[in-house]
């Protein structure tokens, strides 16, 4: 006969819930996940810094050339990150459309740039970067709630 303390219990319970959480958030890429919309929303804010010396400088133009190469692949790496945490995770497909929306977005930011659409490049920059943001908080303050499988 195995007896438990009350701790012992609640240990056991508590690691329970945790993996099955994990399991429905994305289990081990959840951390590449968060990583990924990190990376993307300090990309598009470096992209907000470089713009205004952009319009003032050479160099400034090309740092934001540059980071425009950069967000796009920020873009690409939420974009995997959001489908393999949704897939082989076991996560929610949700964070998979908002990268594929993020992407859309970019590539339609590269295609203004490049032909100077500044009425909308710039607004939809503000966009970006607002939605990055809200999607990074979401990631990053997401609270675990138990399956009905652990309760």
């Amino acid at each position: 006969m195995v007896t438990r303390t009350t701790a012992e219990t609640a240990s056991m319970t508590t690691a329970g819930t945790a993996s099955a959480v994990a399991g429905r958030r994305g289990g081990r890429f959840a951390g590449f996940v968060r990583v990924s919309i990190g990376l993307q929303t300090a990309s598009i804010f470096f992209q907000a810094v470089t713009a205004g010396t952009a319009l003032t400088s050479q160099v400034g133009s090309t740092m934001h050339d540059l980071g425009s190469k950069g967000t796009y692949a920020m873009s690409m790496l939420y974009l995997l990150a959001a489908v393999l945490a949704w897939r082989p995770g076991g996560g929610a497909a949700r964070p998979a459309l908002y990268a594929t929306g993020f992407l859309l977005l970019g590539t339609l930011q590269v295609v203004l740039g490049v032909n100077h659409v500044m009425g909308v490049h710039v607004p939809l920059g503000v966009l970006m970067f607002g939605l990055s943001l809200l999607d990074l908080g979401r990631v990053a303050l997401q609270r675990t709630r138990p399956t009905a499988e652990a309760a």
